[in-house]
């Protein structure tokens, strides 16, 4: 990597679910299928309950703020769901089912493990749908975590940039984030960090590569 004095950046904040692991639609489609659970049942929830357009007390919302326990919203979830063939889909354990198959990126986290080492300082920055992080790899990987059930504030609500920024005692043009959600992308750009979507680890690598001014 270069040399520090070239850095335009001197921190990177990283999404969990989708940035960190494997792709979102991946590892949802693997619960879908597994449990033959009717898909167009679960987008039409999803987008009620995360759209643009979603109420501000939602269930993902509140789950995500820490104001609905996982048990509590499990419930809510699979009231609305059901299976193709008409069956009731279990709620306790429902999350855990769902993030089942949503296991780290190697590629992703040989990334972030290369980054702490050039002492390039490190920030999770993750809306928790419950406590299934893998703690230890954490603790590896980042200097920060902020999670939003525990600060009770989620993406893209701009207070929770703030905090993450205020944890890292840095300014915002000093910190490139990267999401897989293009509103949560567009709402730390407007607290001023170097903001980009994620899609896989090489456009990612590519990306901190040219901030740090080194090659990829």
């Amino acid at each position: 990597m270069a040399n520090a004095r070239q850095r335009r950046i001197d921190a990177v904040v990283l999404d969990w679910g989708g940035v960190l692991t494997v792709s979102v639609p991946q590892f949802i489609e693997d619960w879908l299928g597994a449990e033959g659970i009717d898909r167009d049942r679960y987008r039409s929830t999803m987008r009620a309950w995360m759209g643009r357009e979603a109420m501000p007390d939602s269930p993902v919302l509140r789950l995500e703020t820490g104001e609905l326990t996982v048990a509590e919203f499990e419930a809510l979830l699979a009231a609305e769901l059901v299976t193709l063939d008409g069956r009731e889909v279990a709620a306790k354990g429902l999350l855990r089912r769902m993030f089942g198959s949503a296991h780290p990126d190697p590629a992703m986290v040989e990334l972030v493990r290369g980054l702490r080492a050039d002492g390039v300082t490190t920030a999770l920055l993750s809306n928790s749908w419950g406590e299934g992080y893998p703690e230890t790899l954490l603790l590896e990987l980042f200097d920060v975590v902020v999670i939003s059930g525990r600060v009770g504030l989620r993406k893209p609500d701009p207070r929770i940039f703030e905090h993450t920024l205020q944890r890292l005692g840095l300014p915002a043009h000093r910190c490139a984030f990267f999401d897989d959600a293009p509103a949560n992308v567009e709402g730390a750009r407007a607290v001023g960090l170097h903001a980009h979507r994620h899609t896989d680890a090489e456009s990612t690598r590519a990306v901190i590569a040219e901030l740090l001014g080194a090659a990829a």
